[in-house]
């Protein structure tokens, strides 16, 4: 049964991300907005809602470290899993705006995060308050301002769909990208189980990654289909939404503490979040500049197996 369940994961993964990627080009073409706009907008907000889900339900449930893990864990694997495998499939030329804008928002992001949690071990719910209202910042600027920030390869290939057909394979995608994650996870925890593999080393891999799964499926859809604009919008858009809106929405609802049983995330692991999210900038420049190729890929990955390697160790 669990094998079958990772099987139609996958089968959902793959349709629900071909969707979203319609509805995203065909919104970027009928709104004409930049696909990185779209990426980092609505795409982000698809793929980053199972985090969104498992963040509220756990502050609900008392379990606040839980939903700071959740955004850590998947900040981490956005970038070092999943552009990791991204780029090694494929190479990414990024324009000036992706080093002007989006990732100094990430950064800013990052460092908010860590400046609200680091002292007190809490998001206060007016901290909450403070990163939502920078979200909406961000997205206002983002649509009144944003330039293309990626080559787009086939604008030819684009298809223009009218609304309702943008707002179903909207719905439809996010919601393939959600069930088919849900089945992924659940399978793949137990079949762990059922080999053996203890609760922590299913935390650090299946749990953290499975959140990163639809993100993995939407990037890896998009550069196949030649929309990478799409793709890092996609990633660098989620990680911002990930810290922006999830855990500003749940400190709304309940100030997020970090307990003592999960003091890593403050010690450790969110130094790890800053550290990959920073290299992102001198690796578009090195070695050669404005591209992001496999030699990237390949230590960003290696970099997210020595992550979960230490961290299970």
């Amino acid at each position: 049964m669990s094998v079958l369940y990772i099987l139609l994961g996958l089968v959902l993964l793959v349709l629900g991300g071909n969707w979203l990627l319609k509805a995203a080009v065909g919104l970027s073409l009928k709104l004409n907005i930049p696909k990185i706009v779209i990426g980092m907008t609505v795409v982000s907000f698809a793929t980053s809602a199972p985090e969104l889900i498992v963040s509220v339900k756990s502050a609900l449930d008392g379990a606040t470290g839980l939903a700071v893990g959740n955004v850590i864990g998947s900040n981490i694997a956005n970038i070092a899993l999943v552009l990791a495998v991204t780029i090694i499939l494929s190479p990414i030329d990024v324009e000036k705006s992706f080093y002007k804008t989006d990732w100094p928002v990430m950064m800013i992001a990052s460092i908010l995060l860590y400046v609200f949690i680091a002292f007190d071990k809490t998001i206060q719910s007016y901290e909450g308050v403070i990163l939502f209202s920078t979200l909406l910042a961000f997205l206002v600027y983002l649509l009144r301002f944003q330039k293309q920030a990626v080559v787009d390869e086939m604008p030819e290939d684009d298809e223009d769909l009218p609304l309702f057909k943008i707002a179903l394979f909207l719905i439809i995608g996010g919601l393939g990208l959600w069930g088919g994650s849900e089945l992924l996870i659940d399978g793949a925890k137990t079949l762990a189980k059922s080999m053996g593999v203890s609760d922590a080393v299913i935390g650090v891999t299946v749990v953290s990654v499975g959140t990163s799964i639809p993100e993995l499926a939407a990037s890896i859809i998009a550069v196949m289909k030649k929309e990478k604009a799409i793709s890092l919008g996609n990633l660098i858009g989620s990680n911002v939404f990930n810290i922006l809106a999830v855990l500003g929405i749940t400190a709304m609802i309940t100030p997020v503490e970090v307990k003592a049983d999960a003091v890593t995330l403050i010690t450790k692991d969110i130094f790890w979040m800053l550290a990959i999210s920073f290299v992102i900038l001198p690796l578009v420049f090195i070695p050669k500049g404005m591209r992001l190729g496999w030699r990237d890929g390949v230590l960003l990955l290696a970099a997210y197996v020595f992550f979960v390697y230490q961290t299970i160790a």
